[in-house]
């Protein structure tokens, strides 16, 4: 290309260009065989010919017949991955967007230029070549070629190019390197964005008209896009600010309208509404005053009322915003919420009591209803992420502040007790009910607690044991909240009876799950305990693995030392802290002194294992107390050399602190062996009682034995009778009745030994007691109903 002949220069580009051709050429030579054109197009990569064809840029600079034909031979060979590599090399990407604002009537050079930058894009790393483009030059050629596309092209092929070139400015716009305010180019853009809603003149764009055409429909998508690529940039915030984005955004928080005939089609003013709310969620957090100046909270709560409407409305859905939604209002509502979360999120009071003074508490409680209708009939993810975004939103309006949590409280605890009822099946459909359940278990934390109606409705529904029944699930994501939750619910006094009634399965008790759960947790920390589950270190009873592991570094004392973060890193604080609020420490303490056999009896439902895990916890401050002194011992004798007094101080902290831990050793040893003397004293009383049983049996036996003697052998039977005569002689009074008459309680003739009936035979009544003697006539005997009797004298009383 250093040839000072503009033939030859355009004739390698043709030969360039004829590595892509696949057909043979036509004539062939004699004694010659054409190569492919795989291996041209695989030498040209191997000899770097791309790159040697940028630099040749500067050569034919000045004539643009050779240029295009130069750029015509790169577009063909940057369709190569290992080429574009080599023209990145090459600085290809900032010296091509110096070329874009070059003279061109033909425009071939902004069309060639653009493709080659768009295939190095694709091709190579695409911060390597933003990075090339993000010189001031570079923004200034692609900001004077973007806006003479934008005031002069007419044509369709210039609407797209325009199109292409703002993608391409808006991957610039993404590198915080890039001189995009310098320039102009962002003040350009936001105007460009906005002058259509705001209709405020612009001396920028003077002349400009867009069309409702694809192109400028695909234009005003990429500078909402911009725009929110510009928000995350704070230098650009003051120009989104005085460019009234806010207004401009906030011009499509209103119900859909029927499309005039000079509009967007409904499909398309659905999309730019969409994509519009959505811009807003990122940028109102920024301009906060211009959010409230503009009344935007009472947008958004009419918009979302407009969203749970019946006004006929069936959305499109074709759009990435749009997913979901069509149909219904429902993608509509989702961005709606997501801008009033970005929000309430700065926890500005300003605009959290702005929302609650319009009624925001009791109008997402009927679209949070609303929600949880819908979701009954089918799962969904958008209804899941609406569901979650109502309750984050109210959970910051209604913190820390009492009235509000009145307003919330009966609807919402009942709509929260719906979401603690969750199957749990379904926190891993990966739908969203996992967040949904954090998110009404943070709702739960803010709204309720602290408000003695909001608490006491929601003990009156059992929301303790649907939170008890989510603890004994065991999901450590979850346990952490659950018990933070608990622990503050026990401040009510009538929390404790809730806690203390529930029953999970197998009667499972409450102080059983969490004395669980703290095994479980040092299971997972790796503190060493031995095979009964007492302490095997006195000397660091409560010390994971990890913790064990660390070297003790002097810090500073604004850092807390690793002692102090684990509190906060496991669940054995929370654990802690809500048995003893439950009394369970208390009534540990009365088992002691009252001795083991007792325990039991306080605490229905736990095993000796248990008492000895409890041991540890009621221990658990002195234990961690230790630790830290231990810790400050060694960082002391690293830096410092204590005087004799001091050490021996330390000395004595460390022996207290062992001492305790030996102690809680044997008292874990006496529980082991009285609830082993316990399981013998049970095991005697269960063979007593068998015993007991066995010799019943036997004397049943012996009964029945005899029983079939007396019957089988008529002697034995005689021996009987005569033993059972002598015991009933030896059974009756030695003492006369004086002046009565004796009777016989003997049935005459009667062969058995069994035991007869009661028999008195009277002979003769004495004449003095009737008055004559009784007649011969023997009368018949009458049955009396006793119960019949009874019934009547019943019925008296």
């Amino acid at each position: 290309m250093r040839v000072p002949s503009s033939q030859v220069r355009i004739q390698i580009c043709k030969c360039i260009i004829s590595f892509y051709k696949m057909e043979l050429p036509k004539k062939l030579l004699p004694g010659y065989q054409p190569t492919s054109a795989d291996y041209k197009i695989q030498m040209a990569e191997l000899g770097g010919l791309a790159e040697t064809l940028v630099l040749s840029l500067a050569l034919v600079e000045n004539q643009l017949t050779e240029k295009l034909w130069v750029l015509k031979a790169l577009q063909h060979l940057s369709n190569s991955g290992v080429n574009c590599r080599h023209m990145i090399k090459a600085q290809a990407a900032s010296r091509l967007c110096l070329y874009l604002n070059g003279t061109d009537p033909s425009g071939q050079l902004v069309f060639r230029s653009s493709e080659i930058l768009w295939n190095l894009l694709e091709n190579t790393s695409k911060e390597e070549v933003v990075s090339q483009l993000s010189s001031l030059e570079c923004i200034h050629a692609l900001k004077e070629i973007f806006v003479d596309r934008l005031i002069n092209g007419f044509r369709h092929y210039d609407r797209q190019l325009r199109n292409d070139l703002l993608v391409i400015a808006t991957l610039v716009a993404e590198n915080s390197a890039a001189s995009m305010i310098e320039s102009g180019f962002t003040m350009l853009l936001i105007a460009l964005a906005t002058f259509t809603e705001v209709k405020i003149p612009n001396p920028l764009l003077e002349g400009l008209k867009l069309t409702y055409s694809y192109e400028d429909f695909e234009m005003k998508k990429l500078l909402f896009n911009i725009i929110g690529i510009f928000s995350k940039d704070p230098h650009a915030v003051q120009l989104l600010s005085e460019n009234d984005v806010m207004p401009a955004l906030l011009y499509y928080v209103k119900p859909h309208k029927k499309p005039g005939f000079h509009d967007w089609s409904a499909a398309q003013y659905e999309e730019l509404q969409l994509h519009a709310i959505a811009i807003l969620a990122s940028v109102a957090p920024l301009l906060v005053d211009k959010y409230l100046s503009c009344q935007a909270n009472t947008l958004l709560l009419v918009f979302l009322e407009w969203c749970v409407g019946q006004d006929p409305f069936f959305g499109q859905g074709n759009s990435f915003h749009g997913t979901g939604g069509r149909g219904s209002k429902l993608a509509q509502m989702r961005y709606g919420l997501r801008v009033l979360k970005s929000v309430v999120s700065l926890y500005d009071d300003a605009v959290n009591l702005n929302l609650c003074d319009q009624g925001a508490i009791s109008q997402l409680l009927e679209i949070l209803k609303y929600a949880a209708n819908k979701l009954e009939q089918k799962d969904d993810a958008i209804l899941l992420e609406i569901q979650a975004n109502i309750l984050f939103i109210l959970s910051v309006l209604c913190e820390n502040d009492v009235h509000r949590k009145e307003l919330f409280s009966y609807e919402g605890v009942h709509l929260l007790i719906s979401f603690l009822q969750m199957d749990p099946k379904k926190l891993h459909s990966g739908l969203g009910h996992r967040r949904l359940l954090f998110s009404a278990l943070d709702c739960l934390w803010s709204c309720v607690i602290g408000c003695y109606i909001a608490e006491d409705y929601f003990l009156e529904q059992q929301g303790i044991f649907f939170l008890l029944d989510l603890l004994a699930l065991k999901q450590k994501s979850l346990c952490n909240i659950i018990l933070g939750i608990l622990s503050e619910f026990c401040d009510n006094p009538k929390t404790i009876i809730h806690i203390s009634t529930w029953r999970g399965e197998k009667d499972q008790t409450a102080a059983k799950l969490l004395i669980q759960l703290w095994r479980q947790e040092e299971l997972d920390l790796g503190v060493q305990r031995d095979q009964y589950g007492r302490i095997a270190d006195v000397k660091r009873p409560i010390a994971g693995s990890f913790q064990k592991e660390q070297e003790i570094i002097p810090m500073p004392s604004s850092c807390p030392s690793f002692a102090i973060i684990e509190i906060s890193e496991n669940i054995r604080a929370k654990l802690y802290s809500l048995l003893c609020k439950l009394d369970i420490m208390f009534v540990l303490f009365k088992s002691v002194l009252n001795g083991f056999k007792d325990g039991f009896e306080n605490l229905p439902g736990l095993s000796a294992k248990d008492f000895i895990t409890l041991a540890i916890i009621r221990r658990y401050i002195d234990f961690k107390v230790g630790e830290v002194w231990s810790e400050v011992c060694t960082e002391l004798k690293e830096e410092f050399r204590p005087i004799a007094s001091d050490e021996e101080t330390l000395r004595v902290i460390s022996e207290v602190s062992e001492n305790i831990g030996k102690m809680v050793t044997a008292y874990q040893t006496e529980v082991l062996e009285n609830h082993h003397h316990q399981e013998i004293q049970e095991e005697e009383k269960a063979y007593t009682k068998i015993r007991a049983v066995h010799k019943q049996k036997e004397m049943v036996n012996k009964s029945w034995e005899n029983f079939l003697t007396r019957t089988s052998n008529y002697e034995a039977l005689k021996k009987a009778k005569r033993l059972q005569e002598k015991l009933i002689e030896a059974s009756k009074s030695k003492s006369k009745t004086q002046n009565g008459a004796v009777h016989s309680t003997d049935i005459k003739g009667l062969g058995t030994t069994v035991g007869s009936g009661r028999l008195v035979t009277v002979e003769s009544a004495p004449s003095q007691l009737v008055g004559r003697p009784l007649s011969a006539k023997r009368l018949p005997v009458k049955r009396v109903s006793f119960g019949a009797g009874a019934l009547k004298r019943n019925e008296k009383s």
